[in-house]
């Protein structure tokens, strides 16, 4: 039997889900619509495995984005991620957000090209990220961290930085150095190297016990609407 992972990525506005199959994708689904992350994702899923022919026990595992990010896209991810699980008896994997863009960086040698640190960015508003600093080869030298970014941030690394993600660009006018700037958002294509990776290790998640990881407490605001 092909080892056949279904990958899932909300973690931002972007909704993406994709099989890979022996470390190839076979088929995949991207949104960019507002608020469809909950419509969507699971509509993904059904429509790839019809597509391809198959049914969920002709699967391997189901590997979901843990985060950071939107809390919304996350608890949905999540969510849908181990109600596949429960249904169908499948082990269950999760990888970092920011693994994912580190990986897609790498994958993509235009983006990477000679830098020496890859340093992905999740949005978290105003000039906050998401952030972790990673080498050249993809290994992760910093913990993940919502980070205020101001002109001396990374003013500390010594070389060409790379920083990608759906914060990137916001962050360019602050930053110093020789840096590289790509706004790109996760995507579940992008996961297929190190969801992989997680498979073969075994490195399986407690599907009833599994969380997002928010990385900050989510913070509801009150309407400024009057309510008659």
């Amino acid at each position: 039997m092909s080892e056949r992972i279904i990958l899932i990525e909300t973690s931002t506005a972007l909704c993406s889900a994709a099989i890979v199959e022996d470390g190839e994708i076979v088929s995949s689904r991207e949104s960019d619509a507002m608020r469809s992350h909950a419509s969507l994702t699971a509509l993904f899923v059904d429509e790839m495995l019809k597509e391809r022919g198959l049914a969920l026990k002709d699967c391997s595992a189901v590997c979901v984005s843990l985060g950071p990010g939107s809390y919304t896209g996350l608890r949905v991810g999540v969510s849908t991620a181990k109600g596949l699980c429960f249904g169908s008896g499948l082990p269950l994997l999760a990888v970092g957000t920011l693994d994912i863009l580190a990986s897609q960086a790498l994958d993509d040698a235009s983006i990477s090209g000679d830098c020496d640190y890859i340093i992905p960015m999740i949005d978290a508003r105003r000039m906050e990220v998401y952030t972790a600093i990673y080498d050249r080869e993809g290994k992760r030298l910093s913990e993940v961290e919502a980070r205020i970014i101001d002109s001396e941030s990374f003013s500390d690394l010594q070389g060409r930085k790379l920083f990608i993600g759906d914060g990137a660009l916001k962050c360019e006018p602050v930053l110093q150095g020789d840096n590289r700037f790509v706004q790109s958002c996760p995507t579940a294509v992008g996961m297929k190297k190190i969801a992989r990776e997680a498979f073969l290790r075994g490195d399986f998640k407690d599907v009833a016990y599994l969380e997002p990881f928010y990385l900050k407490e989510f913070v509801a605001t009150v309407s400024k609407k009057k309510i008659i």
